[in-house]
C-alpha cells in the first residue's frame, strides 16, 4: 500500500512539473497575442521558447550532481525535465519555421545552412529527438546498456544549444554569462569525475 502509494504521488509530482513546466510558454503566447511582447513578438516569444529550452536541459543535468553532491535525489523528474527540454526546443524551431520564416523553404533551408548558430541549435534539437524517444521505460529495457550511452548525446545537445544561445545576439549579457557558465559548470563536473574515477574502475 505504501509503495503503491509512493508511486501515485511520484507520477502526480510528474504530471504537476509538465504542468508548471508549459506556463512560461503559454504565457508569453498570451502576451504575444495580445500586444505584450514588444515591438517583435515573434522574435521575442521564439526567443523565450528558446531560453527555456535551454534552461530545461540544465536543470535535467543538475539532478546527477544535486544527488552525488548535496544528497538530494530528484531523478524521478529527470525524464520529465528533459521532454520539456524537448517540446521547448521543437517549438522554438517550429515558430521559427512558421511565424518567423512563413514555412518559405527556399529561404529556411539556406539560412540553417549558411548561418552557423541556426545550424547548431538545429543539430541540438536533431540530437534532442532520439532522447525524446526513448525516455520511456520498455527502450531502457530494450536498450540496455546502449541506453545509457544514446543519452549521453544531451552532453552534445546542451553542448551546441549553449553555444546558439551565445552567438544568437552576440552580446554577452548577464543573462547568457549565467546560463552558458551553468552548462560549463555542469559539464566540468562530469569531465573531472569521470577522470577521477577512472582509477578506480581500473582498480576495481
Amino acid at each position: 500500500m505504501a509503495a503503491s502509494r509512493s508511486a501515485l504521488l511520484d507520477n502526480l509530482a510528474g504530471w504537476g512539473i509538465y504542468v508548471v513546466g508549459f506556463i512560461p510558454a503559454v504565457s508569453s503566447f498570451w502576451l504575444g497575442a495580445t500586444g505584450g511582447l514588444g515591438a517583435d513578438p515573434v522574435r521575442a516569444f521564439e526567443q523565450t521558447l528558446g531560453l527555456w529550452a535551454l534552461r530545461f536541459l540544465i536543470l535535467t543535468l543538475a539532478i546527477t550532481p544535486l544527488r552525488q553532491l548535496a544528497g538530494i535525489n530528484l531523478l524521478r523528474f529527470r525524464r520529465a525535465l528533459g521532454l520539456l527540454a524537448f517540446w521547448y526546443a521543437a517549438m522554438h524551431f517550429t515558430v521559427y519555421l512558421t511565424l518567423d520564416r512563413g514555412l518559405i523553404w527556399s529561404t529556411i533551408i539556406p539560412d540553417i545552412v549558411r548561418r552557423p548558430f541556426i545550424t547548431l541549435g538545429f543539430a541540438a534539437l536533431v540530437l534532442l529527438v532520439p532522447l525524446a524517444v526513448t525516455s520511456n521505460r520498455l527502450s531502457i529495457r530494450r536498450l540496455g546498456k546502449n541506453w545509457r550511452r544514446l543519452h549521453r548525446l544531451v552532453y552534445i545537445a546542451v553542448s551546441l544549444a549553449a553555444i546558439h544561445y551565445l552567438l544568437a545576439t552576440k552580446v554577452l549579457d548577464p543573462t547568457q554569462a549565467i546560463h552558458i557558465g551553468l552548462v560549463v559548470l555542469l559539464l566540468g563536473y562530469r569531465l573531472v569525475r569521470g577522470v577521477v574515477r577512472r582509477p578506480e574502475r581500473r582498480a576495481a
